[in-house]
């Protein structure tokens, strides 16, 4: 079989024959710029620069000698834009901080003060205030929080203040869409998930408005939150914008792509801290729950697709509703989080979601065991999630600058072992 045909395999509770593996096909199971450049190095590929495709987090693109050399079977179809508003394209030099030699797109524009902070801007525009920052030293940008200083819910609108947040598919996105869902159906047999987040409703990687050169309304992240208890009808009102934006979205993104692609990521927020929900499931079920119910539904009537849904953290007191609501794939398995048995996970729900990721722990095992810990933990993941499919192997969210090459390719050879004996 083909890749493609083991994820549509996987994701319909079928046996794959050997695991889906993914590294790169989102935002959100990629690897960071440093962490791929030993990976590479290791692997003894051609030596280039590694291209940041993902500013906020700095991820790496992940190019097609990666992909064959790691038997990768996932690849992303999106419009090729970063969250904060700029494309992927007219690669220019970047150093980062710990030093290695990258490219960016040509409208990451940075400056750097006297501490050694960097700034990154909307747009790439820096005649408006930084919207990242990236302390001296640091890994990854940190979003600045914009807008207003004062809310007044009398004459405040959320439609006015976010209504450049959350924009329609443009003609050339379209097209970059489906020239790019063309290419990988009829010349390879990747599987494919649609990217971008159609809607990922209170994501703190956007609440912000990092793509926004002026953001207005409730920015700040406490404040948002607070919002949905002290002004909850700003918050509906936000996310019924956002929910009708994606709904418009995802039938454009139907016509670009038909049925070629076999998911598509809906939403990157979060509902789990370490150790339990970040909200009531009263206001999740308020707030959030029917937007996505609606969002799925269209989705299920009108396509193949699966809806991927992200959220980090103690998340077991939402699946209920996560399934009640239509969620097909869970990301990224943090079996770190109270409440996150993997056993209990597989065994209670293993028939309702596809679990794409849980593959290794990021925050601990990959980034600073041995080698030895890596692959038995692997090994273990597999083990217990293959089982009648329902499982694509990622690691447990991105894997990080200071992960080892060592561990990684532990990672990998664990993979192949495991798939030699199905």
């Amino acid at each position: 079989m083909t890749a493609r045909e083991r994820l549509i395999k996987t994701l319909n509770h079928e046996d794959p024959g050997k695991v889906v593996v993914d590294m790169g096909a989102t935002s959100i199971t990629g690897i960071n710029a440093n962490a791929l450049d030993k990976l590479r190095r290791t692997l003894g590929l051609e030596e280039r620069k590694i291209k940041i495709n993902e500013p906020l987090q700095l991820l790496g693109l992940v190019e097609e000698d990666v992909r064959e050399a790691l038997h990768i079977d996932v690849v992303d179809i999106t419009n090729n834009t970063t969250m904060y508003g700029f494309e992927n394209k007219g690669w220019k030099p970047f150093v980062l901080q710990s030093g290695l030699e990258v490219e960016v797109p040509e409208n990451f524009n940075t400056t750097v003060d006297a501490e050694g902070n960097t700034y990154l801007y909307a747009q790439g525009d820096m005649n408006y205030p930084p919207a990242s920052k990236m302390p001296k030293d640091g890994f990854f940008f940190d979003h600045i929080t914009r807008g207003n200083i004062e809310f007044d819910e009398d004459t405040d609108s959320a439609k006015e203040d976010f209504k450049d947040d959350f924009g329609i598919l443009t003609d050339e996105h379209l097209r970059y869409i489906e020239d790019r869902c063309n290419y990988f159906y009829n010349n390879t047999g990747y599987g494919m998930i649609g990217g971008g987040a159609l809607a990922g409703l209170g994501d703190f990687a956007t609440i912000q408005g990092p793509n926004v050169k002026q953001p207005k309304g409730i920015r700040d992240i406490p404040d948002f939150m607070m919002a949905h208890m002290i002004c909850p009808d700003y918050i509906h009102e936000v996310y019924e914008m956002q929910t009708e934006v994606a709904l418009k979205n995802a039938k454009l993104f139907r016509e670009a792509c038909g049925d070629k692609i076999q998911a598509i990521v809906i939403s990157g927020t979060d509902f789990g801290t370490q150790n339990g929900p970040f909200m009531s499931m009263d206001s999740f079920r308020e707030f959030y729950k029917p937007c996505y119910t609606k969002i799925n539904n269209w989705v299920h009537e009108n396509t193949n697709w699966k809806t991927f849904y992200h959220s980090c953290g103690a998340i077991s007191d939402f699946l209920q509703d996560f399934h009640e609501m239509g969620v097909d794939i869970l990301n990224p398995v943090q079996l770190s989080a109270n409440g996150m048995d993997g056993r209990m996970l597989k065994d209670k729900w293993g028939d309702k979601f596809t679990f794409w990721g849980g593959g290794v722990d990021t925050q601990k095992t990959l980034p600073f065991g041995t080698p030895e810990e890596v692959y038995d933990e692997v090994m273990q993941r597999l083990q217990l999630f293959s089982k009648d499919g329902g499982f694509v192997f990622n690691t447990v969210h991105n894997i990080q600058g200071q992960t080892s090459a060592e561990n990684m390719m532990a990672m990998f050879q664990a993979i192949e072992d495991f798939n030699r004996t199905k």
